[in-house]
């Protein structure tokens, strides 16, 4: 496992210079270089990423935006498992979220559960934090990486998609909060 105290966790500015990144995908590797900041500017997307101060590149990166659970009626046996954990007088007809857009580990620090520790800051800094009310995790998984958020307790809203290019699965931030009360 990865120490990730020796990284500089930074937001992505519009005037920051970007440091090399490359992973093992394409579109990931443009979406840094090509998108992030004009997601960014046009405030629907922030970005954050970890630097390597001692190679001065980008080690890996994520990006989040709002976004919303909302009932399918496709998929009422998954909305009823989301709603039981869900007191009977606060069930909504959609909950609030915050989607991982993007999530990318250079091949240099790729298989050492970077990936992973990032997910897990995410849900504690959410669980914790929760400045604006937010229940759950999603993200539109590729569906090569499934198995991938699938390790980190993320689940399927649905099996309509099955065939699709990308999943979309969920975390329930509640979790967490309950386990960071414990400690």
């Amino acid at each position: 496992m990865i120490d990730i105290s020796r990284f500089d966790l930074r937001p992505l500015t519009a005037d920051m210079p970007l440091l090399p990144f490359c992973c093992a995908d394409k579109d990931l590797n443009e979406f840094l270089t090509q998108d992030a900041k004009n997601y960014l500017e046009e405030m629907m997307a922030v970005t954050y990423v970890f630097i390597d101060p001692d190679k001065q590149q980008i080690a890996a990166y994520f990006s989040l935006l709002n976004d919303k659970v909302a009932y399918d009626p496709q998929s009422k046996g998954i909305w009823n498992r989301i709603n039981r954990h869900i007191h009977n007088n606060k069930r909504r007809r959609s909950y609030p979220s915050v989607k991982v857009g993007r999530l990318a580990v250079g091949e240099e620090y790729a298989n050492s559960g970077f990936g992973s520790i990032i997910l897990d800051f995410i849900k504690r800094e959410y669980a914790k934090g929760n400045r604006a009310g937010c229940r759950f995790i999603t993200v539109d998984a590729y569906r090569d990486v499934t198995k991938f958020y699938e390790k980190n307790g993320f689940e399927y809203f649905t099996t309509l998609d099955i065939l699709d290019s990308t999943r979309l699965m969920y975390f329930d931030l509640k979790n967490v909060k309950e386990q960071l009360k414990g400690n």
